[in-house]
C-alpha cells in the first residue's frame, strides 16, 4: 500500500532542517516535496554554541529540546501545506532530530539528539518515529550510521559494486557488492571543516562549489599530519562527529607542522583530506567499484567532486540520477525508517552498525 511520509533531518553542518514528502510502498519511493528550512540565526547559535562547547544547564538542555522541536513541528506542518497536503493524510513522520554529541564508544556509548517528539507530535497531529539510533548503541553497535538500509533498498544493482558516499559535516559510505553484506561507516570529516574554517578565514558560511579551495595548493606537510588520526586506519564499524573533528582538531595540527600555510592553502588541503579519505575507504573496502554515487551537501562542490574522482580513480555521479536529489536523501531515507518501525521492520543493519541483532529502531509518539 502507498502512503505519505515525512521525513526530518539536520546534521552536522547544522545548517537547516531537511524535511522530505515522500510516497512510499514495498517497491518504490517517490518525494513529492522537499526543502531545507534554515534555523532561526539565535536558535542556530544555541545549537553551535553547545556542540563547540558541550556544557549546558539542565534547564537550557530543556529550553533547547523544546524549541528544536517547536521548529521541526513547524518544517513538517509547513511542507504539508505547501504540497496542498493535510496532516492527517500523513501515516507518519520519521523523526531525527538535532545530533548535540555522538559517542558509542564504551564504557557508556551513547548519541544524543535533540528535538522532542512529543512536541512535533503534538503540535502537527501526526504519528512521530524518533529516537532512532540509541537502541542500536544499547546492542553494541554504533547507531550510526543508520542510512545504509536505505542506500541498499534504493541505490544496490546485483551487477556491479557501488559505494553510496554521503558527505555532510561528516562524510560516510555505503558498500553495495553483490553477495557481500552491506558495509557502510563514517570516513571522517566531509564539509564540517571546510564549514568553520572559511567561517574563520573569509566570514562566510561556506565555501560556494568549492571554488575558494579551487584556487589554493595542497600543502602536503599540513596533509600528512592531518592523516596520522588513528580514525582514519580503523577498522568499520565506526562512527564519528563534530565532538571529534573540529576546528580544535586542526588547530592542533597546525601548530604541530610550524610554519602556517595560507588560509586558502589550508581550505585546498581540507577539501584533499576529505577525498583523499573517502577514496582510501572506497580502495580498501569495495575493490572493484564501479561507480560512486555522491548524496548530501558536498554533491553540489564541484572542487570536492573533481577531486573524489581523481584520488579514487572511479566515475563519480550523484543520486540526481536515480530519481532522488542528493540533498534529499537522508530525509527521505528516515521517512523510510519511519514505515519500517510502523510495520515492525528491522531499520539498523548490524554488518554496519556492529549490534548485535537487528532491532526496530525508534519510539512512537501518538500525537
Amino acid at each position: 500500500m502507498t502512503e505519505l511520509y515525512i521525513g526530518l533531518i539536520s546534521g552536522t553542518s547544522v545548517d537547516g532542517v531537511d524535511a522530505v514528502l515522500c510516497e512510499i510502498d514495498d517497491a518504490h519511493l517517490r518525494v513529492l516535496a522537499a526543502e531545507t528550512l534554515p534555523y532561526p540565526p539565535e536558535l542556530r547559535k544555541r545549537v553551535v554554541d553547545l556542540i563547540d562547547r558541550p556544557e549546558i544547564s539542565l534547564a537550557e538542555l530543556g529550553s533547547l529540546d523544546v524549541a528544536l522541536g517547536e521548529h521541526f513541528a513547524a518544517c513538517a506542518l509547513g511542507i504539508a501545506s505547501r504540497a496542498g497536503i493535510a496532516p492527517s493524510r500523513i501515516a507518519a513522520i520519521g523523526h531525527h532530530g538535532q545530533t548535540v554529541f555522538h559517542k558509542p564508544a564504551p564504557p557508556e556509548p551513547f548519541s544524543l539528539q535533540l528535538g522532542d517528539p512529543n512536541v512535533v507530535a503534538a503540535r502537527t497531529g501526526i504519528t512521530t518515529v524518533a529516537d532512532l539510533r540509541r537502541l542500536d548503541i544499547a546492542l553494541g553497535g554504533q547507531g550510526a550510521p543508520l542510512v545504509p538500509a536505505f542506500h541498499a533498498w534504493r541505490f544496490a544493482d546485483p551487477s556491479e559494486t557501488r559505494v553510496v558516499v554521503n558527505i555532510g559535516g561528516i562524510a560516510n559510505v555505503t558498500v553495495l557488492a553483490p553477495g557481500r553484506d552491506v558495509l557502510g561507516f563514517d570516513t571522517g570529516p566531509g564539509n564540517t571543516l571546510l564549514d568553520r574554517w572559511i567561517e574563520r578565514a573569509r566570514g562566510l558560511p561556506r565555501d560556494e562549489r568549492g571554488e575558494w579551495a579551487a584556487g589554493g595548493r595542497v600543502d602536503r606537510d599540513l596533509l600528512a599530519a592531518l592523516l596520522e588520526e588513528p580514525y582514519f586506519e580503523a577498522p568499520p564499524p565506526k562512527s564519528t562527529g563534530r565532538e571529534h573533528f573540529n576546528i580544535a582538531w586542526l588547530d592542533a595540527r597546525l601548530a604541530a607542522i610550524g610554519a602556517r600555510p595560507d588560509d586558502r592553502d589550508v581550505q585546498a588541503t581540507l577539501a584533499e583530506l576529505t577525498a583523499e579519505t573517502i577514496a582510501s575507504a572506497v580502495a580498501r573496502h569495495a575493490p572493484g567499484c564501479a561507480r560512486l554515487i555522491v548524496c548530501g551537501g558536498g554533491a553540489h562542490n564541484t572542487d570536492l567532486l573533481r577531486r573524489l574522482e581523481r584520488t579514487a580513480r572511479v566515475p563519480v555521479e550523484t543520486t540526481e540520477r536515480y530519481g532522488i536529489g542528493p540533498d534529499w536523501v537522508e530525509g527521505a531515507a528516515f521517512a523510510w525508517l519511519a514505515r519500517a518501525r510502523l510495520e515492525g521492520r528491522p531499520g539498523n543493519l548490524p554488518s554496519v552498525t556492529g549490534a548485535r541483532r537487528p532491532a526496530l529502531l525508534g519510539g512512537v509518539y501518538s500525537p
